[in-house]
């Protein structure tokens, strides 16, 4: 037996190490659970099986906890309760929907599906951004090289000739100088300004000017609008369809929008419904909802579908948000790659033009 500190459960001030459980792991557990329940087996004994080969640390810690919680004669949804940090509120009402309509198995495959839409939404958002983030990290670094170590190097080389360094080699080499001679005030700043970042980001009014702030960006402003509508709608129809109320399932369904801002623009839809106003004209004052999702809910409405409309909406706007992804790293990757090569093309000049001044100076 062996004992080692997990160091990424420590927090160093505002900055959070603790591991996060991955959606492809809770999704496995979930598909796994619904096949023990089909098979005819107790909710207490599959769960049992499910942690003996569960291999993430924390989500079995948790599957422990619940099992201990279910011996004890909770629910499933009541032992997850504390711990909606982790699985959402949706999860946690989807497992209490299955339970009052006494087809837990069949509304845990609704969430499945639903899970698996929002897993692979946010892949393809990280996999559009991770080529062109790599690019600038590759330039970044590549510039942190010469300045640091390329040029201090030529300078020296330089100043045993008297031939005049061009103006781009003159910059580059104060910008060094300068660069170097700051470098542990620059580190301690960046530093301070992260660790900022991140306690602004716990007090609730920063958060959402913050988030505010966010749908300003050009692109990506339209990208997060359209995502909550998406995961407002999808979120919704798969808690109507496990037979939740459209009160009791709003409340939740807001939670899931992941704009701080545009959450707190529909604070106030649960008091409309109970006022007895329309899902539509009630999203229609939260003021971010666009004409299609609205006239969409409307006649869902109106055909008592409103949980396959919402569907509906969400379809088209997950199908919008990909289109937009794929445009904007079309996009991004040539401006990205022109803005190397010109960075690549300077250092180049820097270097050698100097070397050409010198062989005209000694020939």
């Amino acid at each position: 037996m062996s004992v080692k500190k997990d160091w990424k459960k420590i927090q160093i001030l505002a900055l959070p190490l603790q591991k996060k459980i991955k959606d492809r792991d809770f999704i496995m557990f979930n598909q796994e659970l619904v096949a023990l329940i089909k098979a005819g087996y107790p909710i207490l004994k599959s769960i049992e099986i499910i942690v003996k080969r569960i291999k993430n640390v924390q989500l079995k810690e948790i599957l422990m906890k619940v099992e201990n919680e279910v011996r004890g004669g909770k629910s499933l949804s009541e032992a997850f309760m504390p711990y909606e940090k982790y699985f959402s509120k949706i999860y946690t009402a989807s497992l209490m929907a299955g339970e009052r309509s006494g087809n837990l198995a069949g509304t845990l495959n609704r969430y499945i599906d639903y899970a698996k839409v929002i897993a692979e939404t946010k892949s393809r958002v990280k996999a559009a951004l991770t080529y062109p983030t790599l690019l600038l990290v590759f330039s970044f670094g590549l510039l942190g090289v010469l300045i640091n170590f390329i040029l201090p190097r030529f300078s020296s080389f330089y100043a045993d000739f008297e031939a005049e360094l061009p103006a781009i080699t003159k910059g580059l080499i104060a910008f060094s100088n300068s660069v170097r001679g700051k470098l542990l005030y620059i580190i301690i700043f960046i530093f301070l300004l992260i660790t900022a970042y991140f306690q602004m980001k716990r007090r609730e009014k920063t958060n959402i000017y913050l988030e505010r702030i966010k749908l300003k960006i050009p692109f990506g402003g339209k990208v997060w609008v359209e995502s909550g509508i998406s995961l407002f709608s999808r979120t919704l129809s798969l808690l109507l369809e496990g037979g939740i109320s459209l009160l009791s399932a709003i409340g939740i369904a807001i939670q899931a929008v992941p704009n701080k801002f545009l959450v707190k623009k529909m604070n106030n839809l649960p008091e409309y419904i109970k006022n007895g106003e329309g899902l539509s004209d009630s999203l229609a004052k939260s003021d971010f909802f666009t004409p299609l999702a609205l006239d969409m809910i409307r006649i869902g409405e109106t055909s008592a579908n409103l949980e396959g409309m919402l569907a509906d909406v969400a379809d088209v706007y997950d199908e919008r948000i990909k289109a937009e992804i794929g445009t904007f790293v079309s996009l991004i990757q040539p401006i990205i790659i022109i803005f190397m090569g010109a960075l690549i093309a300077g250092m180049l000049l820097s270097v050698y033009l100097p070397i050409f001044n010198i062989v005209r100076v000694a020939g």
